[in-house]
């Protein structure tokens, strides 16, 4: 590492962040780097906030492969890169370091206008969603948003916040709190804050960072309701709790409503139905059938029925009671799944296949080694075509210019057919 200020021509390039502020802002170690540089590269927006003294250095770049180029033209001469707040950030440093190599280059960060605009509007962002929309699709944008209590967006010419805004109330969304942050750190910096109805009617600069906080206590606003068959995204479905996690999610739900074999006259049973969405798209599939979503906790019970009135299915019935006394007065069912994470799965596994038809088919998921154990232990000696799954599933998401996995927990899917014997 060399010393603080001072510079040599030993060959390495400086990439120095620089904010709405100019030099001004800048550390007394990044302001001597760019005064005393041979070689000043950077893009247009700088010709503005660079001293006049040192202007005529200035090699502005319209890409970042020019901007390689410039870099090795200037080999052997004290060359700093100027780019927009922090370089590591986004773009400017990792691109040219991963082309021309690390060695070869020194970073003095400045503050980016996205950690600008978290401080302006005194938010943690040290767990925010954060997306740039230029080029990015915004429905995947949309689906990160949704189960996040934080999001910051560089907007883009194509996504302005206005745009935005109208576009998260289009898909149901108007949960959060807006903050367009213009100008950041220069004369004519302004903040505006509003719901999202009112940011959609406003227009704003090209330079803004855009933050949304979810506000508090405010419940989760679904999706749009039943726009798949079956498959429906999480968020589509109204739960206890805006969160991902609590119920079957939709790559576990598709694939075990797949091995219920339904048909359009099945009568189904869901067990342990929680906020409702296995037996919902039950009733869509078996659309000539019937639907019984067994669930004992009251509040869950009330939400199957709003959520059965959003998605339009008028052939489910919500019991409320704790089974198998609540399925006692219930017909045969033709397919059953038996959903939760208790101990009790074995116990309505067991009960569940004695009133399941001949024929018939009971899937199962369990999140625990010791569930898939006692449920085997049942079903192995009471179905010729028993069969197991662990589901692992790891959702992808952009971030920044990056996909990057989360998973989802782990599942244990069983089903069988019950036999003439």
């Amino acid at each position: 590492m060399q010393p603080a200020g001072h510079v040599t021509a030993s060959g390495k390039v400086h990439i120095v962040g620089i904010g709405d502020d100019g030099v001004e802002g800048m550390t007394a170690q990044a302001r001597r780097l760019v005064e005393e540089a041979d070689v000043l590269v950077g893009p247009d927006s700088c010709a503005v906030v660079v001293p006049a003294v040192v202007r005529s250095r200035l090699r502005t770049v319209a890409s970042l492969e020019e901007l390689v180029e410039r870099i090795e033209a200037a080999a052997g001469q004290r060359t700093v890169v100027l780019a927009s707040g922090d370089p590591l950030f986004y773009g400017t440093a990792r691109y040219v370091c991963g082309r021309l190599g690390k060695d070869r280059f020194e970073v003095v960060p400045h503050v980016s206008s996205m950690q600008l605009a978290f401080a302006r509007v005194k938010e943690s962002w040290e767990e925010a969603f954060l997306a740039n929309l230029s080029g990015q699709s915004i429905e995947r944008v949309i689906d990160r948003i949704r189960t996040s209590e934080t999001a910051g967006l560089f907007t883009s010419e194509q996504w302005p916040p206005a745009a935005v805004a109208r576009a998260l109330l289009d898909h149901g969304i108007d949960t959060f709190q807006a903050y367009v942050c213009e100008n950041l750190g220069s004369p004519d910096e302004r903040v505006t804050q509003g719901g999202l109805a009112e940011i959609a009617k406003e227009s704003f600069g090209p330079l803004n960072v855009m933050i949304l906080v979810r506000k508090a206590k405010a419940p989760e606003a679904p999706g749009q309701a039943g726009s798949r068959l079956f498959g429906n995204v999480d968020e589509c479905f109204l739960q206890t709790r805006p969160k991902r996690g609590l119920l079957t999610p939709a790559e576990v739900r598709s694939l075990a409503l797949a091995e219920l074999g339904l048909k359009p006259t099945s009568v189904v049973w869901d067990v342990g139905a929680g906020s409702g969405s296995v037996g919902l798209e039950a009733g869509r599939l078996a659309r000539e059938g019937r639907v019984y979503a067994i669930e004992m906790d009251s509040d869950d019970h009330a939400l199957i029925l709003e959520n059965a009135r959003r998605f339009g299915v008028g052939n489910l019935e919500a019991v409320l009671g704790r089974a198998p006394e609540a399925w006692a007065e219930l017909p045969a069912p033709d397919a059953i799944y038996v959903g939760g994470s208790g101990r009790d799965v074995a116990m309505l596994v067991e009960g569940a296949w004695s009133r399941l038809r001949v024929g018939g088919r009971l899937v199962t998921a369990c999140n625990s080694i010791e569930n898939l154990a006692a449920v085997h232990a049942l079903l192995r000696v009471r179905s010729a075509d028993a069969a197991y799954w662990m589901v692992n599933v790891a959702r992808g998401y952009e971030q920044m210019d990056r996909i990057r996995f989360e998973a989802i927990n782990p599942v244990f899917l069983i089903a069988g057919t019950k036999s003439g014997g």
